[in-house]
């Protein structure tokens, strides 16, 4: 018996002198993510709050035919597209709220705070004096990265916008 009990306490012993795991990369993540969640619902609300950007913060240019890869995410021009595609459409985030994954370091392939989602969003055409109303359903791929100040620095997205735009303008 005394075997035994000394086999236990020592097995304690060692399980109580485990190190802590590292929770970092996750509690980074979960913030980020509620960074993004509020872009999303800005987004919806058609009230874009870029102070969650860093003044750098590039997209990349995934339309069809794009004469540029990126996109500086703050440049007037950026922010007069938004505006227009807002004034122009109404945008409803389908799977709300959305599932986050977390990203990683491409080089290191481990969590880094990145967040990714896909998502589906209904996108209208509002009616018209002379035309009704019309949907789509956009389903998207997005990941965002951030600075050490949690800023959004790289926002990626990918879905058939072109088609869908097409759709809606016809």
């Amino acid at each position: 018996m005394k075997i035994f009990y000394s086999t236990l306490m020592l097995g304690l012993l060692l399980i109580a002198c485990q190190p802590k795991p590292d929770t970092s990369a996750d509690d980074l993540f979960k913030k980020n993510a509620e960074t993004v969640m509020k872009s999303i619902q800005n987004w919806q609300d058609e009230k874009p709050d870029y102070s969650l950007y860093a003044d750098s913060a590039m997209a990349v240019n995934t339309s069809f035919g794009a004469q540029e890869d990126m996109i500086m995410i703050l440049s007037e021009e950026s922010k007069s597209n938004d505006k227009m595609m807002m004034e122009m459409y109404d945008f409803e985030l389908l799977n709300s709220p959305p599932s986050f994954l977390p990203g990683v370091n491409p080089d290191t392939k481990k969590p880094d705070g990145s967040v990714r989602y896909y998502g589906a969003w209904k996108v209208t055409l509002p009616a018209t004096d002379s035309t009704e109303a019309k949907s789509g359903i956009l389903k998207i791929y997005e990941s965002y990265d951030f600075n050490e100040d949690g800023k959004i620095i790289y926002q990626q997205g990918y879905g058939d916008f072109s088609g869908l735009m097409m759709y809606l303008s016809n």
